[in-house]
């Protein structure tokens, strides 16, 4: 049996609760989608930061794990700490909150019948104690996901390009540029898994062409489209 993914929308605005469950020595890959989690894997709570590239996780033992992903730019809010601190690695909650309350929390997991759902209550208790992120920077990651330009989404935010730039490294992780190629390559794959040729994906996400939509795929997911489509 292959790997089972399940997600549906959590009641934090933007976010997504999801539960995975992995056959002993398979490999599930992960691209990068602008995005932050909060993960319950291997009895203890981390936090995956932005990534730039694909994370080829080592074979495991398996299991179920569950988590919860920020749309881009709202999670630094919540966790207390700038997303560039974060980018491409993945760290204990502990090493982000007091140790007491990280333990605490591991404890009411251990005994959750639904871990998403208590990953959910979670964030929402630490949500109402931070106040809102940024809705500005909610308002670039969005103009950049519609495919408006970086010049434009600058200008339309009314910053310039140093700060937008800071701003994304705050909020996204990485410069508005970066961002916006990670939105793309994702608006591309879902047309792909959607049934949509590859050379209409393409452009139909913004990439010049098939071949540029290659490149992308190879640069920020590490594989090509065929051999992605296959492992899923």
């Amino acid at each position: 049996m292959g790997d089972r993914y399940e997600e549906w929308n959590a009641r934090l605005d933007g976010a997504v609760l999801w539960t995975l469950r992995v056959p002993e020595g398979a490999v599930h890959p992960v691209l990068p989608d602008g995005c932050m989690d909060l993960l319950w894997i291997d009895g203890r709570l981390s936090v995956a930061g932005p990534d730039t590239r694909a994370l080829v996780p080592a074979p495991g033992v398996g299991g179920r794990y569950a988590g919860m992903r920020f749309a881009p730019g709202t999670a630094p809010a919540l966790l207390g700490v700038p997303a560039h601190e974060l980018r491409d690695r993945r760290v204990d909650l502990a090493d982000l909150w007091p140790g007491a309350r990280v333990r605490v929390l591991n404890e009411r997991l251990a005994e959750a019948a639904e871990p998403a759902t208590a990953l959910e209550a979670i964030a929402l208790r630490r949500a109402a104690a931070t106040g809102p992120p940024d809705p500005l920077m909610r308002s670039v990651a969005a103009q950049l996901d519609a495919g408006r330009s970086v010049a434009d989404t600058a200008r339309r935010a009314g910053l310039g390009a140093r700060q937008l730039h800071r701003r994304s490294l705050a909020a996204f992780g990485y410069g508005p540029r970066t961002l916006a190629r990670i939105l793309r390559l994702q608006r591309a794959l879902a047309l792909v898994r959607s049934g949509t040729p590859y050379a209409e994906s393409a452009v139909l996400a913004g990439c010049a062409d098939q071949a540029h939509l290659a490149r992308e795929m190879r640069e920020l997911a590490g594989t090509t489209l065929t051999a992605h489509l296959a492992s899923r």
